[in-house]
């Protein structure tokens, strides 16, 4: 028999919840491998609409009733004794996935049309406002049938924006949300690591957004070896600031258009990888889609300028490649690494990686 501790948190309203901590369990449990949505074509699928409405499952996990084979599995100790759970706990391995799986059979033939939803977070959108009403009833019609229950408190209706897995969504694009900002520009020069590796965490959300955020963090690469004695420099303090003032206008990103090309921007970058990727509305004028970029290994830094711009279009194609499988792709670059990798002899096993990536 599983006995797991129990292990109170406070929460962001003030209430206490209970936890359990099911380590030992998650440990001896096989994983479930049902597929978690794209965070990514999730929040590109919520913009061009022109009312939304936000949802958030009231204690989702507790909504789903365990098998009653496996209830004594998640038993836990407390000063009055052991308990098991007769619905799905939070903090098991696969809870997200069931709840995923859930949701998708619930909703299956709204997906993608009316809803978005990603475990317990669910949007309901419309591309026009008149037919807010119509979807939501058909909404709520669908909660009622499997008997489950939204969170008045974490509710919004018929809204033109609102946050949706980190980032606000409206009709025009995908925007940061003021307070990650706020949280950068607040934030004082690093004094030690600990304060660098909080601020280059931040910073990580947010590099959809931000041009060559490698690049821009370049000086501060030297700080986070362990040899390396911390002392911010001019240098440092430059790319602070540089940082802080892209952040006081930070872009807009839209939604690809399906049935469009997209344009994907490969710079020569000499020590960071630096992506653009980019989509031309009904005026003819480009708008950006995603920036992406990394810092380069001490290998990478050896390599020539067009195996440079190689490294690049594959690192685009391992982190875009679910949107290159549904647009075809105008690739821009001073040089072509298509044609580098594909007509060179496979001299190295470099090149012959790249050569079965881009098939």
């Amino acid at each position: 028999m599983w006995i797991s501790s129990i292990v109170p948190v406070r929460k962001k309203n003030g209430q206490i919840r209970v936890c359990v901590d099911f380590r030992d369990l998650n440990n001896a449990c096989p994983k479930d491998d049902f597929p978690l949505p794209i965070v990514e074509l999730m929040i590109d699928a919520t913009t061009g609409h022109e009312a939304l409405s936000f949802m958030d499952g009231s204690s989702g996990y507790n909504q789903i009733r365990m098998a009653p084979a496996d209830e004594e599995l998640t038993a836990f100790c407390t000063p009055k004794g052991i308990y098991c759970y007769k619905v799905m706990p939070f903090g098991l391995k696969n809870a997200g996935a069931t709840y995923q799986r859930a949701i998708q059979r619930i909703f299956d033939d709204m997906l993608h049309k009316n809803i978005e939803c990603y475990v317990d977070d669910l949007v309901m959108k419309s591309k026009k406002r008149e037919d807010h009403l119509y979807d939501l009833r058909k909404v709520f019609e669908r909660l009622r049938r499997y008997q489950l229950k939204m969170n008045p408190s974490k509710c919004a209706f018929g809204v033109t924006f609102g946050k949706f897995l980190g980032f606000i969504v409206r009709q025009r694009g995908i925007e940061i949300e003021q307070a990650k900002i706020d949280a950068i520009l607040k934030m004082p020069e690093p004094r030690n690591i600990n304060e660098l590796k909080s601020l280059q965490g931040k910073l990580a959300y947010l590099r959809r957004f931000i041009s060559n955020l490698a690049g821009r963090c370049q000086p501060f690469s030297r700080l986070m070896k362990k040899e390396v004695q911390f002392e911010w420099d001019e240098a440092c303090d430059k790319a602070f600031k540089s940082i802080k003032s892209y952040l006081m206008k930070p872009p807009v990103l839209v939604a690809p258009v399906h049935g469009r090309p997209l344009i994907l921007y490969v710079p020569a970058q000499e020590r960071s990888v630096g992506i653009l990727l980019a989509q031309k509305n009904n005026e003819g004028k480009e708008n950006a889609l995603y920036y992406l970029s990394r810092t380069m290994t001490p290998n990478e830094l050896k390599y020539s300028p067009i195996e440079k711009l190689c490294l690049a279009l594959i690192f685009a194609i391992q982190k875009l490649n679910h949107y290159f499988q549904s647009h075809s792709i105008h690739l821009v670059s001073k040089a072509n690494p298509l044609k580098y990798v594909m007509t060179r002899p496979v001299l190295s096993d470099r090149l012959a990686r790249w050569y079965l990536k881009l098939q």
